[in-house]
């Protein structure tokens, strides 16, 4: 899906897009850092991919991706490139490539979240959920859930119009 803001989504991208140059947008979902190399999975609605800020390549973006934080939002751009094999991800769909980025936007910063969205989290408190219903509404609990809410009420909606 392709937009002003990114030409893949995070969940999209695949071994026959190596050497393509990309543009994605998310929520930064885990950052890992390593001193000159930084790793942030990013996440969107469709998926998440792992993109690599690497401070002797590409400086700027390197510095640029230094404050982002779990759940700021940033676009990235880079070009596609495989994963070593033994850093490969079988549990994503994305997880035999990665991003090697030289250009990092922080599009929205945050605050800290009162939970982890990418963490479950079985004994989290509800009234902490509803106040920040927003950030819940995230979860991929909370997701499956609106996607299934979604899907039922649109069947219904087809049953009886099949109905007239």
């Amino acid at each position: 899906m392709s937009t002003s803001f990114r030409t893949h989504t995070c969940g999209e991208l695949r071994s026959d897009h190596v050497g393509e140059r990309v543009t994605l947008a998310g929520w930064v979902h885990r950052r890992r850092d390593h001193g000159h190399l930084a790793f942030f999975d990013l996440r969107d609605r469709h998926g998440i991919t792992q993109v690599v800020t690497n401070a002797e390549d590409a400086a700027e973006a390197h510095a640029a991706a230094e404050p982002a934080r779990n759940e700021w939002v940033g676009q990235v751009e880079g070009v596609v490139r495989s994963r070593p094999v033994r850093t490969a991800n079988a549990e994503l769909a994305t997880g035999e490539v990665e991003i090697a980025v030289d250009r990092f936007v922080v599009l929205n910063p945050s605050k800290v979240p009162p939970f982890y969205i990418n963490e479950a989290q079985p004994c989290l408190d509800e009234s902490l959920r509803l106040k920040h219903r927003y950030l819940d509404l995230r979860r991929p609990q909370m997701q499956a859930r609106m996607l299934m809410r979604s899907r039922l009420a649109s069947a219904i909606r087809k049953a009886l119009e099949d109905d007239g």
